[in-house]
């Protein structure tokens, strides 16, 4: 799977188009969880959209329930 298959496969599950780097890249993370992809390609893709620009956020941080200082 490549980028335009991504942005394809995005567009058929939301009903609307995105160039969002960082929103595709949760995408890609979500088809990988879902083993909808391999983590070959998951790689690929995760390499290709941080080239991009795509950034992973800082989850512990902002899932987190407790306030660190």
């Amino acid at each position: 799977m490549d980028i335009r298959e991504l942005k394809s496969k995005f567009n058929q599950s939301r009903d609307y188009n995105t160039d969002d780097v960082n929103a595709l890249m949760d995408f890609a993370k979500k088809a990988y969880i879902h083993n909808e992809i391999s983590i070959k390609e998951y790689r690929l893709l995760v390499r290709e959209l941080e080239y991009q620009g795509a950034v992973i956020p800082n989850t512990e941080n902002e899932n987190s329930l407790i306030k660190h200082s």
